[in-house]
């Protein structure tokens, strides 16, 4: 285990009718005029926008509002909203959406106070040094983007899709009522569940030693997913479920299963790459790519593999190589059981696409801690994912 320090200062406001607290908690700061960010529209069916609204109203607080968030955010929306905030002198953000919106905000507020352009802080040329406050209503759990620091978004004219994060960057307070998940299309269900899935993954196959006490929680919150999903995309109502895997995508990417070890998170950046190029779903694209990297760096952690195995599919016939292998196998089965794509050819990604995406995906290079991946590593896995 390595050693780690744990900062964690987001209040969350968890469960059924919760969303009608929003003004309160805003007014506690002092605010009186806020940004609505949010996507296209799904928060006029489910009743959140009249739900926010109301409780704004009822405690004296002005909005104005940017729309039109994308499933793969873009910088030129940050800019946007940017723009919105300044002419308006506004106090704070309120993010209404799912990791996108709440990404987007988090670059927003960093680049209210910033003279140069916001795309900096993805660079790392330069450094958050202040940020607009923020607030988040949650509508579809995936990212824990709703209580941790970082965010990603797609630099759409240099097709770059990058992350960013700053400790200024934590949202002060976040609502999340998995009651009103339950009007989502059950891919996006499938989709935030993959997401969850892959963010404990990346931390739990990152390849630091004697990290029990750690993978037990991953273990947990990995079996917990999947025996809650399928219910979902069953019954969308069902409120017990829709609170397991909430709180559990939550959890995925809080801070706190990442403590004592690092994470790999190369797979997040060979998707990034080809949904920068293709505009998949996220957890379209890691349902892809996740196992096809599993395949390739399995031999760096056969124990591990081997415990994921068992522990989460209760295989324990054959070698440790043989059971990690078709741990990864049963793991493909249940992404395409959920109805997600499990192959690049299957999304519709061109084949003469891969040299470009291994490309685009080894400006960063090397990835990875567990196995550190160069552009030809990145050509391999992209291969075994085609079909």
């Amino acid at each position: 285990m390595l050693n780690f320090k744990f900062y964690n200062p987001t209040k969350m406001i968890f469960g059924k009718d919760t969303i009608k607290s929003i003004g309160d908690h805003v007014s506690s700061y002092g605010i009186t005029k806020v940004l609505l960010l949010y996507g296209k529209g799904s928060i006029f069916k489910n009743g959140v926008y009249d739900t926010v609204t109301k409780s704004l109203k009822e405690h004296d607080i002005e909005y104005v509002e940017v729309t039109g968030v994308k499933a793969n955010p873009v910088v030129s929306k940050v800019r946007e909203a940017i723009k919105v905030m300044r002419e308006n002198d506004t106090e704070a953000i309120i993010a209404i959406g799912g990791g996108s919106v709440i990404d987007s905000a988090k670059a927003a507020s960093a680049g209210f106070y910033y003279t140069g352009d916001v795309w900096d802080f993805f660079e790392r040329s330069e450094e958050v040094k202040r940020a607009l406050p923020i607030f988040t209503v949650l509508t579809i759990s995936a990212t824990g983007s709703e209580m941790n620091s970082g965010g990603v978004i797609t630099n759409e004219e240099q097709q770059k899709k990058w992350s960013f994060g700053s400790p200024l960057l934590y949202p002060l307070v976040s609502i999340v009522d998995p009651s009103i998940q339950s009007s989502l299309p059950s891919i996006q269900t499938a989709h935030g569940a993959i997401d969850a899935l892959s963010h404990v993954f990346e931390l739990y196959f990152g390849g630091t030693s004697h990290t029990d006490m750690m993978d037990e929680l991953s273990e947990g919150i990995i079996r917990t997913i999947i025996k809650h999903t399928p219910v979902l995309l069953k019954e969308p109502d069902n409120y017990v479920s829709r609170c397991e895997l909430a709180w559990c995508a939550t959890l995925g990417l809080n801070g706190i299963n990442g403590t004592g070890r690092a994470g790999d998170w190369s797979s997040h950046s060979i998707e990034h790459s080809v949904s920068v190029l293709n505009d998949i779903a996220h957890g379209s694209g890691l349902a892809i790519v996740m196992p096809a990297w599993m395949k390739y760096v399995q031999h760096k952690a056969v124990d591990k593999f081997a415990r994921f195995g068992e522990k989460i599919f209760n295989i324990t016939e054959g070698t440790k190589e043989e059971i990690g292998l078709q741990a990864i196998e049963k793991l493909r089965d249940f992404y395409k059981s959920l109805g997600a794509p499990i192959t690049l050819k299957e999304a519709g990604v061109k084949r003469e696409d891969i040299e470009f995406i291994a490309g685009n995906a080894s400006i960063l290079e090397p990835l990875g801690t567990l196995m550190p991946l160069y552009k030809e590593d990145i050509r391999k896995i992209l291969e075994i994912a085609y079909e």
